[in-house]
């Protein structure tokens, strides 16, 4: 019996020395966390401060803000002053000389005429506005010819049989002039086809118009050399 006690006895004497030597250790030799290994040192980039945005300018008084656009983005302004009509189809001048073969035979001559309100027309069978203007004139030649208004198609370098050809297939009711080598045209500046010219009874350029043009532009012109006629287009 007594040995028994004596060994039970030893072993818990020995399991309560361990653990007060276990203590001693734990308390003199505390557990550190585990140091990281420390990596490459990175040097961070300088700051840099951003520079103040400047404050949109407002847009004018009744502009929306959307409308305003950069320098690099405006428009470019318009040239002041405008083409002289006058320069450009010699208004207020004597009209130049015309002289040229008349389609269908004869010959025209602008000094012939003087004393009657002339319409001048350069263009060509080959330009869409001429064709779609000749109607027009068709119509006009003939409301006013009692008025004394002459109209004058002038061809400009292209063949007689052509010319023909054009003028019968639109009904063609006023002449036909045959400016072969373009002289006339040059003479007269009709830089483009077509142009319009309107001569009163006494030769003067009263007005011009580069084509293609409507009933509108066509019964302005024709109200400038029939003086006391109410035209309308």
């Amino acid at each position: 019996m007594w040995p028994r006690i004596s060994i039970i006895l030893g072993l818990v004497t020995g399991v309560f020395a361990a653990a007060l030597i276990m203590g001693a250790i734990l308390a003199f030799f505390p557990e550190t966390a585990p140091t990281a290994t420390p990596g490459p040192t990175v040097t961070p980039a300088p700051t840099v401060a951003a520079a103040p945005s400047a404050a949109p300018s407002a847009a004018p008084s009744g502009v929306p803000a959307s409308a305003t656009t950069s320098p690099s983005m405006a428009a470019t302004p318009a040239p002041t002053g405008s083409v002289d009509p006058g320069a450009l189809f010699h208004v207020g001048e004597p009209a130049p000389a015309l002289v040229v073969p008349q389609a269908g035979g004869g010959t025209i001559d602008l000094a012939n005429l003087r004393g009657k309100p002339v319409w001048v027309n350069f263009m060509a069978t080959w330009c869409p506005p001429c064709v779609d203007e000749f109607p027009l004139m068709n119509g006009f030649a003939a409301r006013y010819a009692n008025d004394g208004l002459v109209v004058l198609a002038i061809d400009v370098e292209e063949e007689e049989s052509v010319v023909t050809a054009f003028a019968q297939g639109l009904g063609t009711t006023f002449p036909m002039g045959l400016d072969r080598d373009g002289s006339a045209a040059e003479r007269w500046g009709a830089i483009a086809l077509p142009v319009h010219f309107w001569i009163d009874k006494d030769g003067i350029v009263r007005d011009g118009a580069l084509g293609g043009i409507g009933p509108d532009i066509m019964a302005r012109g024709l109200t400038a050399i029939l003086p006391g006629v109410t035209v309308t287009p």
